[in-house]
């Protein structure tokens, strides 16, 4: 699974061109997407206007909603010092799932805003892609 944290969505929105080759590309396979956790969008969405119909325009993209037992664990997540509500919420995204069952990878502008043993990429990395 591919989660985009508010960093990663928000350049996916201004026209990054290795996320917008991945999008495009995911949309030609079916069962590929990326996901953007609810809350990274909403702050995606609270610092640059119209960020979340420009991501939300690309067929492979999906929103992960907060529901109940999310929002328990992102909370408990805020409370102890995890980060704020959007990292913490990529965070509970990027833990493994009944629904799938490979590793997941977090791609983000903020390597270091997560802690240790999660797969992150910078999607400003050389490689990300297999481009050097």
């Amino acid at each position: 699974m591919i989660i985009l944290d508010t960093g990663a969505t928000r350049a996916l929105a201004d026209g990054h061109k290795t996320l917008n080759l991945l999008a495009s590309n995911m949309a030609r396979t079916p069962g590929d997407l990326l996901r953007i956790p609810a809350l990274c969008l909403m702050q995606a969405e609270s610092e640059d206007a119209d960020a979340a119909s420009r991501v939300l325009a690309f067929s492979s993209v999906v929103v992960d909603p907060l529901d109940t037992v999310s929002s328990a664990s992102v909370g408990t997540m805020i409370r102890d010092g995890y980060g704020g509500a959007d990292i913490c919420h990529a965070l509970y995204c990027a833990l493994p799932r009944a629904e799938f069952t490979g590793m997941s990878i977090l791609l983000t502008t903020r390597e270091d805003a997560y802690p240790p043993g999660v797969v992150t990429v910078d999607v400003d990395s050389p490689g990300m892609l297999g481009f050097h």
